[in-house]
């Protein structure tokens, strides 16, 4: 999807992706990775998500990167984050303790920027992606980590001939083929979500499961 899919999504508040609650699956699999409690955490794409607050709350220190605007604007507001606006060359940067979100293009993000994060929480970046544009974001992401960071990857699968993503089904074997030249991949569990998503439901999906896995830089 082009950035600007994202930002009318975004200003029309067509946010069905923004989940009302801390994500199931990063409660349960999150302590699999078994990092120290001041590690760095990066999250891609991320949104407004509750999951960047529930990362900070374990005491983690939290980046994440989010083209929209309104999207950081309206996570700082609405949990009365005092984050403070800093301007770099390509991103607006909101700063709080232990947390900062950048504001700009995902593929100009650098290591220098974001550090050495201990690990990636991945719940609706990669499924956001294109077949065509996967391999670039994972490329990417792989130039932003170093041996021996961990991610949490959460995917969904379905038949894919129901339903133009986004999100996209990913089934293990593509995500072996995007990622196990750099990373070990480990399958955590896979849940029967139909029921719970009744908005892809509606758009033909007869069955529909989360994967988590857990993912090592080599």
């Amino acid at each position: 999807m082009q950035p600007e899919f994202w930002l009318d999504r975004w200003r029309a508040a067509q946010i069905g992706f923004h989940q009302a609650a801390t994500d199931r699956h990063l409660m349960a699999y999150w302590p699999s990775l078994k990092l120290p409690a001041d590690s760095s955490v990066f999250v891609p794409l991320c949104g407004k998500s509750l999951d960047l607050l529930w990362l900070k709350e374990q005491g983690y220190s939290v980046s994440g990167v989010e083209l929209s605007p309104i999207a950081l604007e309206s996570f700082c507001m609405e949990h009365g984050i005092p984050a403070r606006r800093r301007l770099l060359p390509d991103f607006d940067v909101y700063e709080a303790e232990r947390l900062s979100l950048f504001r700009g293009d995902y593929f100009k993000l650098t290591s220098s920027l974001v550090g050495n994060a201990s690990a990636i929480y991945d719940r609706a970046a990669l499924i956001s992606w294109t077949p065509a544009l996967r391999s670039g974001y994972v490329s990417h992401l792989t130039s932003l980590t170093t041996s021996g960071a961990q991610m949490l990857l959460i995917s969904v699968e379905y038949p894919e001939e129901q339903m133009a993503g986004p999100p996209f089904p990913l089934t293990r074997d593509t995500i072996d083929a995007l990622y196990a030249a750099h990373y070990s991949v480990e399958l955590l569990g896979r849940h029967e979500i139909l029921e719970l998503e009744p908005r892809l439901r509606a758009r033909g999906l007869t069955e529909l499961r989360e994967v988590a896995y857990r993912l090592t830089r080599l």
